[in-house]
């Protein structure tokens, strides 16, 4: 008997527990299509950024005011901007998945103002997404700004979107909160749906030549996977959110182990990067060889088998764990 991998998130009956997530891969009508035929059981498209519809629209305010210069003649006058203002190509990209996909369409949305999240949560849910991600990314610089009041900012935004929007809510936030599962919880308590464990936050490098501070973009690598594996197994079973896992998910391995912590989905964006939406189909007939060899009927079965609460030793994911891997790393050298 084969394994049953239909699983549910979002409030929404998936087909299989793996979801491309919010990246380059899934931003193409043609890899949507791929993807979809690889098997993967949703998609999440690619952030709506609100900082890039404002820069846009400012871009084509300037210009505008140019032209009405008298001066600014038809030789004299700048080329208008070549992007798309608004959230215009992301609202077709939208459509295109409805129109052409047989699977839930999430949409992914990184808003920088209070009004901007609600607005473009708004512009997204009405194109038709079946569920949000709120792609939260924010970095706490401010040195002004206790932790408490960071975090309440999180709460009172998902507020704001849940009473704008009546769609499945998801969020997706970074690991680096002082009480990482008090925080899981209040977010839970605000509205939220489903929690995505983790948001990689792109660290930036210094060009030596320019003396210039320089984005880089680095995909990630199976050793991330650790972090959100530890956070997907304390918190199920202790957070009402359905839990997806996100960060390191490459091989067929990492999707088993996330699915025994606790995940409801495994997201997966580098790895579908570095080796095509082709990819997808592979891990997912993996996944399924693995639990059918291990006697499982259905995830529902296997879910949480690894979580925290569990495992005989509960304290393996907390400090005894650091412990035994010191002592385990110090005896090579006995």
């Amino acid at each position: 008997m084969t394994v049953d991998l239909t699983t549910s998130y979002l409030g929404m009956e998936l087909s299989s527990p793996i979801v491309p997530s919010a990246s380059p891969a899934t931003g193409h009508p043609d890899s949507l299509l791929q993807l979809a035929e690889s098997g993967v059981g949703a998609v999440v498209l690619p952030s709506l950024f609100e900082e890039e519809i404002e820069g846009a629209d400012i871009a084509v305010h300037d210009h505008l005011e140019a032209s009405a210069h008298p001066e600014a003649t038809r030789g004299y006058a700048a080329e208008p901007p070549a992007q798309r203002t608004g959230p215009r190509h992301t609202l077709d990209l939208l459509r295109y998945a409805k129109d052409s996909l047989d699977i839930p369409v999430i949409a992914s949305l990184n808003g920088s103002t209070a009004g901007g999240w609600v607005r473009y949560a708004e512009k997204l849910v009405d194109a038709g997404a079946d569920a949000l991600e709120l792609n939260i990314y924010r970095i706490a610089a401010d040195v002004d700004s206790s932790s408490q009041e960071v975090e309440d900012s999180y709460v009172r935004l998902v507020e704001h979107v849940r009473s704008a929007v009546s769609v499945p809510l998801a969020v997706k936030v970074g690991p680096y909160f002082t009480a990482m599962a008090h925080m899981a919880h209040r977010l839970s308590d605000a509205g939220v749906d489903g929690l995505v464990l983790f948001n990689r936050f792109y660290q930036p490098d210094i060009d030596l030549e320019r003396l210039e501070v320089t984005p880089d973009l680095v995909l990630s690598t199976r050793a991330e996977l650790r972090l959100v594996l530890r956070w997907m197994a304390i918190l199920r079973g202790r957070v009402e959110a359905d839990l997806a896992a996100t960060s390191g998910v490459h091989a067929v391995e990492d999707v088993v182990k996330l699915l025994l912590a606790g995940a409801d989905v495994v997201m997966m964006a580098s790895s579908l990067l570095a080796n095509g939406p082709g990819h997808a189909g592979f891990v997912l007939n993996g996944v399924r060889e693995w639990f059918t060899s291990q006697g499982y009927e259905s995830l529902d079965h296997a879910r949480g088998a690894m979580s925290q609460a569990s495992v005989p030793d509960p304290s393996a994911y907390e400090r005894a764990n650091y412990v035994q891997t010191i002592h385990a790393y110090s005896s090579r050298y006995h």
